[in-house]
């Protein structure tokens, strides 16, 4: 299973680049089977760009959660505050292997009625055979 999300144009490309080894959210899919995230980039960019895997998926109080994760974060700790304020809880994937996609693909193409999610949208697998080989940039 993968995870599709929905990530903006900075943080893609700190992502892809490897500056950013940690994706942050404040709510988390429930399926434990999810095993690759798709990176759907946001406008202007509007395309799935590359998917990574998730070597590890850490849970914590946000204050403990920055101390674990900020010399791969990719952001500021001002930035992380505020994405998290009013959180006792926050999430961080650790990014595995990425690949980027040798061209940007349309989300409409691969999915019916595509609407870029808030937080996440589950994609079967079968419906991204179609990039299934590391297509690299």
């Amino acid at each position: 299973m993968r995870v599709l999300l929905s990530i903006k144009p900075v943080h893609v490309e700190n992502i892809l680049s490897g500056v950013k080894t940690f994706e942050f959210r404040r709510k988390l899919f429930t399926r434990r089977d999810v095993k690759t995230v798709l990176i759907y980039c946001t406008r202007p960019v509007g395309r799935l760009v590359g998917e990574f895997d998730i070597a590890e998926i850490l849970k914590d109080h946000p204050d403990r959660l920055w101390l674990r994760t900020r010399g791969g974060s990719g952001i500021s700790k001002e930035y992380f505050d505020g994405y998290f304020c009013g959180r006792t809880e926050a999430y961080a994937l650790k990014i595995g292997e990425v690949r980027p996609f040798a061209s940007h693909v349309d989300p409409s193409d691969l999915l019916e009625n595509f609407s870029p999610p808030q937080s996440f949208m589950y994609v079967e697998k079968q419906r991204t055979s179609a990039f299934e080989q590391p297509r690299l940039l």
